[in-house]
């Protein structure tokens, strides 16, 4: 399998950390929509990552439909996504906050680089989300100690992690950790793992 795109994406980053946890072997082509688009559309029409390229030459394109894929890679017992209620729906919803916060991420960071007059109105918009759900997220993982989200590493983990990274180079000050001190805490012990260590590279803005 090819895994097509940059970890300084949230998206490809936590799929590839789901997929070295699972241990399957893939690939990694590291290409930028913007400085290699042409590339990334001949396989996905979308232009998008991340893109999966599957070794009998189909694709899965989209992180939460490449997941969905691997989950069912491995044995439900290793699956970073549990299988039974409620803790699933639980774990769902803190992985939608995450790729919710960087999706507001991304579109702030377009809106102010990609605009020759940003819309004060959008900017304040994303802003306010960004915050919003940031201090739900904080107030969540604060009343659940330990390591990991849901005392074993998930899905939730790993895109928390990913996002508050993602977000926070993009867009340096965006982020007061102090402001968030259990996600704070939470990410920093995530990026301390040495998958997190492994699959990484630093923020590139498009050219």
């Amino acid at each position: 399998m090819i895994l097509i795109g940059q970890y300084d994406s949230s998206y490809v980053r936590r799929v590839a950390i789901a997929m070295r946890l699972y241990g399957l072997p893939f690939e990694h082509q590291p290409w930028s929509v913007f400085g290699e688009g042409v590339k990334v559309q001949a396989v996905n029409p979308l232009m998008r990552v991340p893109t999966l390229l599957l070794d009998d030459g189909g694709i899965v394109a989209d992180s939460h439909s490449i997941l969905d894929y691997v989950d069912g890679l491995v044995p439900a017992e290793k699956r970073l996504l549990p299988g039974v209620e409620p803790e699933r729906r639980q774990v769902l919803k803190v992985v939608t906050f995450a790729t919710g916060l960087a999706d507001k991420g991304v579109s702030l960071f377009y809106e102010l680089h990609l605009h020759e007059t940003p819309s004060a109105y959008f900017v304040e918009r994303c802003r306010s989300q960004i915050t919003t759900v940031l201090a739900a997220l904080d107030a969540e993982r604060a009343a659940r100690p330990g390591d990991f989200w849901f005392g074993r590493i998930t899905h939730a983990d790993i895109a928390v992690a990913c996002a508050w990274r993602h977000v926070g180079e993009a867009y340096p000050g965006l982020i007061d950790p102090a402001a968030y001190p259990a996600l704070a805490a939470h990410c920093a012990g995530m990026e301390a793992l040495s998958v997190f260590a492994e699959i990484s590279q630093p923020f590139i803005a498009p050219a």
